[in-house]
């Protein structure tokens, strides 16, 4: 029977994303629609799936690599104090106000959150409709992270300001309850450790992320297809961080997401994080959802009146304990998505079977109360995402131009600058020579600096970009520049050394850190290289209708596609495929992976857009 069951989850976890697809149904993320089956094919309704000691450890294997990878998904980058540098224009649509990161919209949103389920749980309390007051506040405080980010996922919104927004408000609605449940079984519970020692979680998490710290540096030189190291640091960091927070008395979830944080900051690649997300939602996460939905018996819930009473109380404070992140949401994005964003995370599930498994084992929750709890809990899985389906629309921001900052106007610098303002590029360019400033400004957006020390630079809001260009004549000045922007968080920079001495002693170290070099002399040359090679080089450089493009391929609605078959196969040619280090000369039925580096030319009406699509991470 555990084999009968175990095949039908899977041939159910098969078929659920293919009818969805086949259907359009776009409205229910896919976990959600996992849940339902499972609720299906349980003891609610078919009863030809029951949950086996086999399944349920495969479902908690599911919930712990969920958890591991929801850790693996915070931008820590937004932690980092960083302006956001407005053009003028900008800041007079703005009407002066302030721009609130992420990391801040967060931290307000879940206060507010807090302070609404302390509320709610006094309510309930002294209404005598349950009176286990911290028991409450915790699982109102709660939020399914794993279904907010197969949420956004879908809707390719975790690379966003407005994804990241919610996902790190999902982040402490799992995260804070997690910590309080932990607590709250300390202190009520009999068998539980000593508080001090959940210290030892942060402290084995710190000795990992030290001991590892180097280990991407060297793995690309030793890996090999069978050995697959960096999957293998993975499910050790996983399994000795739930063996720490198992021993002394936390959940093991919560091992599970502080290994996930501690691999995120190792810095692994997109293809680690790929064959990751591979591994946890094409076999452990779905059994989790389906196996959650198989354990739901609606038959038992529901024949008890209280539990029907409980049902849409408990519901209602799920929903209003998040009501709080409406206005705090508003004060960055549009109303639609601040309602859209609040809804989302009302959805809650996974801390709530956590909270609610340790709750019974303490005897501190009725059966009734618990059954209402969870079917609460399932409605919000149900309205939650609707809702967000209904009222999201992209940003305005999100469609803004690539910005380019170029420290340095003069006669390399500035044709590029022109050029690239007639594409999907925001151009701003920095001299500290005034003549220089006198000669270019009326050509381009050129800012004369006194000073080009990296404060100076900070202050301006210079390193605030997305490519970063030092074309300034000096060598040094360009190397200390490169070094203080990579520390700032720049994730692109472009260096220019036209004194080979200096290019030789710290190309190796600037290449590590991610950085790009060039040398006019040597880019003169491979150019005059590839005429000789390949004749038409020239013809496409001076194309005035088509140019040439490079893009890195992040989203995965492109991966594992033939070029042949990707929608907008006649709009542009794919000359090469960067792959590893590696150039493919492509034809029709190449196969477009994650991580590649596409050549391709287009025009310039067509290509940007092309380019902006295959570069947007989901």
């Amino acid at each position: 029977m555990d084999q009968v069951s175990l095949v039908i989850i899977l041939f159910a976890a098969l078929l659920v994303p293919l009818v969805m697809a086949k259907f359009k149904i776009n409205s229910l993320p896919t976990a959600v629609m996992e849940i339902i089956i499972g609720i299906i094919l349980g003891p609610s309704l078919l009863n030809i799936v029951s949950m086996t000691s086999s399944i349920s450890q495969l479902s908690t294997i599911g919930v712990i690599v969920l958890l591991f990878l929801s850790g693996l998904e915070i931008d820590f980058s937004l932690f980092k104090k960083r302006r956001t540098a407005l053009t003028p224009l900008e800041a007079k649509q703005a009407g002066n106000l302030p721009k609130y990161s992420p990391v801040r919209l967060s931290v307000y949103a879940y206060t507010t959150i807090v302070g609404l389920s302390l509320l709610l749980a006094a309510a309930f309390k002294v209404a005598g409709l349950f009176s286990d007051f911290w028991l409450a506040t915790i699982l109102f405080g709660t939020i399914s992270l794993g279904i907010v980010i197969a949420a956004l996922k879908e809707k390719e919104l975790l690379s966003k300001a407005f994804g990241q927004t919610v996902l790190l408000i999902s982040v402490f609605g799992e995260l804070i309850p997690m910590m309080g449940l932990t607590l709250y079984a300390s202190v009520y519970g009999s068998d539980s450790q000593s508080l001090w020692l959940l210290l030892l979680i942060l402290a084995v998490a710190a000795v990992l992320l030290l001991r590892f710290k180097p280990f991407f540096r060297f793995y690309q030189n030793i890996n090999k297809s069978t050995t697959q190291l960096d999957i293998r640091l993975a499910f050790f960091l996983i399994v000795t961080m739930v063996t720490v927070a198992e021993s002394v008395g936390a959940e093991n979830i919560l091992g599970a997401f502080v290994a996930g944080i501690v691999l995120k900051l190792l810095q692994p690649s997109e293809s680690t994080r790929e064959r990751l997300d591979s591994i946890g939602y094409g076999f452990f996460i779905p059994i989790f959802f389906i196996s959650t939905g198989v354990d739901l018996n609606l038959r038992t819930l529901l024949t008890s009146g209280k539990t029907l009473l409980l049902i849409p109380l408990f519901f209602l404070a799920y929903m209003i304990a998040k009501i709080g992140g409406l206005w705090v949401l508003k004060l960055r994005f549009k109303q639609a998505n601040a309602i859209a964003g609040t809804a989302l995370t009302a959805t809650t599930m996974t801390m709530v079977l956590a909270v609610l498994r340790v709750a019974k084992s303490m005897k501190t929750i009725t059966a009734d109360q618990s059954g209402a709890f969870l079917l609460a809990a399932l409605l919000t899985c149900i309205a939650s995402p609707l809702i967000f389906n209904k009222f999201y629309s992209a940003e305005k921001e999100d469609l803004v131009k690539t910005a380019v900052h170029f420290i340095g106007a003069n006669l390399s610098t500035v044709p590029v600058a022109q050029q690239l303002r007639k594409g999907w590029y925001d151009v701003h360019m920095y001299t500290n020579h005034p003549q220089n400033y006198k000669t270019y400004h009326a050509q381009a957006p050129v800012e004369l600096m006194e000073n080009f020390t990296a404060q100076d630079l900070e202050d301006h809001g210079v390193f605030d970009t997305d490519i970063l260009v030092l074309g300034h004549i000096d060598a040094e000045r360009n190397y200390e520049l490169a070094k203080a922007a990579h520390n700032y968080g720049v994730r692109r920079i472009i260096v220019r050394f036209e004194d080979r001495n200096v290019l030789n002693e710290h190309e190796d170290e600037l290449r590590e850190l991610g950085i790009e070099v060039y040398n006019t002399p040597e880019a003169n040359i491979t150019l005059l290289r590839s005429l000789i090679e390949s004749p038409s080089t020239l013809l496409m450089l001076q194309h005035t209708e088509n140019s040439i493009y490079e893009v890195r391929v992040v989203n995965h609605l492109y991966t594992n596609v033939q070029i042949k078959n990707l929608q907008f196969a006649k709009d542009i040619t794919i000359s090469q495929v960067i792959r590893n280090r590696r150039i493919i000369v492509p034809n029709g039925s190449t196969t477009i992976q994650y991580g590649d580096r596409l050549i391709f030319t287009g025009s310039k009406q067509d290509a940007p857009r092309i380019r902006q699509a295959l570069a947007t991470a989901n």
